[in-house]
């Protein structure tokens, strides 16, 4: 287990969604866990989670969108439990509706600039301890080329782009470094607002807008991080899981437009 007996922050761990499950199931997995939201007190419950169910945790306030919060992170899993293993970037911020373009900013900072310091200083924690795993937290609305049904939001979904391109663009750091980093983009999950909008509707009703008959629960991403952790033939790769399906990897390579449709472009009269 890659993770054993060093260091793996998951940033966005302090409230009740995938950030916590995935924090308590590296703890059950041997990690020593930091802990960091901005949320402190509810990091600060995580970190009695896990001390409760005999795993090691230690809590660090950190705003994603901020560099130097986050080089401070990575120093102080380093300084604390000796050296750093894994990083779980999924911090994450609120939805806007009705007012999201003016929030794209912030959008982008958190979703995906929070990413890239966290996988940046991570690499370089990592090249000092021989190696690690890098696990970014993406969508799958981040691979729809356009939607049939409402929904999305832009800001959001360009980000999720991003952190997948990232991912993909980093996987030959597994034979120059030994830092794998791949990414999962799932559906609908169980968390409280997404929930529940899904109860408020109807089995026709779902269908009707392409909601998910069925949604992930935590469980199941922290599941799937730490599957992606730990298997090492894994680099630079994306795992999708639509919540009513099966989790499959994206092809490495797929270019992403096999079934484009042929266009002709006009040129100008002679």
């Amino acid at each position: 287990m890659i993770v054993l007996g060093r260091a793996a922050i998951v940033t966005g761990s302090g409230g009740t969604g995938c950030g916590r499950a995935v924090a308590r199931r590296l703890a059950r997995e041997g990690a020593a866990v930091v802990v960091s939201d901005v949320n402190e007190a509810g990091g600060q419950d995580t970190v009695r989670l896990i001390h409760a169910e005999g795993g090691r945790a230690a809590f660090l306030r950190a705003d994603v969108r901020v560099e130097r919060q986050v080089r401070d992170l990575v120093a102080f899993a380093e300084q604390t439990f000796g050296g750093l293993a894994a990083l779980v970037n999924n911090a994450s911020g609120p939805f806007h509706p009705g007012h999201e373009t003016e929030y794209w900013t912030e959008t982008v900072e958190t979703e995906l600039l929070g990413t890239m310091y966290g996988v940046r200083y991570a690499i370089e924690a990592m090249r000092r301890g021989n190696g690690g795993a890098i696990v970014n937290i993406a969508s799958i609305s981040a691979l729809w080329h356009g939607r049939r049904t409402p929904g999305g939001a832009s800001g959001y979904d360009t980000a999720k782009a991003g952190v997948i391109r990232l991912t993909t663009s980093l996987a030959s750091l597994a034979e120059t470094d030994r830092i794998r980093v791949n990414c999962l983009a799932p559906g609908w999950i169980a968390t409280d607002g997404p929930r529940q909008y899904w109860e408020s509707l109807t089995a026709e009703a779902r269908r009707e807008r392409g909601v998910p008959a069925r949604l992930l629960s935590t469980d199941d991403v922290a599941n799937a991080v730490v599957s992606l952790l730990t298997d090492e033939t894994l680099a630079g790769r994306v795992l999708l899981w639509w919540s009513e399906d099966a989790p499959r990897l994206v092809a490495f390579g797929d270019p992403g437009y096999r079934r484009a449709e042929d266009f002709r472009v006009v040129s100008p009269p002679r």
